[in-house]
């Protein structure tokens, strides 16, 4: 375990992270880490003897990463609307203008029934965070009066979930990063439109740097290009 929180393992966990949210568990092989680190498939071996270690210990941190900053972020800002609009802005925030293109976990899900167990255990457990989360803000929300739930936070969650990931398939499959803030916020508007004191979700609101969300390096990733032969198409958007 010491051996994989080096300086060496967390860079090549860093080039994984960037390599699965582009094309997934299957869409990379260790040499392709080894040739943009410019290390051996032996050194990558090393620290993670087998591919299924290396994205456990991709999704790991990235749950961890998660969990920290989304509890950082409600307390930080006791608003449940403003959290939730944070929340779907903030994937926006990472389309438009940060380098890792998509939810890894998104990614890894549509993979699930091909993946090894250990990495699908964590990919749900990361959705069973998320839902976590966003239900007890949803919970205050309609404790409080500012939110008005037919299905109750726990499924409401779920479809807020849905919503998100959705736009952002829907993003990737159209090529066009300005594709999810349409979808999402035609998505969310729905949604809060039945909400007892309706939140903010214009584009400028939804366009706004989305503050402490933005600090989560599952955003912010300042980590390793992707090699020359995995490039963008014109449209910004992973083929």
């Amino acid at each position: 375990m010491t051996q994989k929180t080096s300086p060496k393992a967390l860079e090549i966990i860093d080039q994984a992270r960037l390599l699965i949210a582009n094309g997934g568990y299957n869409g990379f092989s260790y040499a392709d880490i080894a040739k943009t680190l410019g290390v051996t498939n032996a050194s990558i071996h090393y620290h993670f003897p087998a591919k299924a270690d290396l994205v456990k210990a991709v999704v790991i941190q990235y749950r961890t990463q998660s969990h920290h900053h989304l509890a950082l972020a409600s307390v930080e800002d006791d608003d449940p609307v403003r959290l939730l609009r944070l929340f779907v802005g903030f994937w926006e925030h990472c389309l438009r203008e940060g380098p890792l293109p998509f939810c890894i976990c998104v990614m890894l899900a549509s993979e699930l029934p091909l993946i090894p167990d250990a990495v699908a255990d964590e990919v749900q457990g990361h959705f069973d965070d998320l839902s976590g989360w966003l239900t007890e803000v949803m919970a205050q929300g309609q404790a409080r009066g500012l939110l008005e739930l037919r299905a109750g936070p726990k499924v409401e969650a779920r479809i807020l979930m849905t919503l998100v990931h959705g736009s952002m398939i829907s993003a990737r499959a159209a090529r066009d990063p300005a594709l999810y803030g349409a979808v999402a916020l035609a998505c969310v508007a729905a949604a809060f439109g039945r909400s007892a004191k309706r939140p903010d979700i214009s584009r400028n609101a939804l366009s706004r740097p989305p503050g402490k969300f933005a600090r989560m390096p599952v955003c912010r990733h300042a980590g390793p290009r992707l090699p020359h032969d995995l490039k963008f198409p014109s449209s910004g958007m992973p083929q």
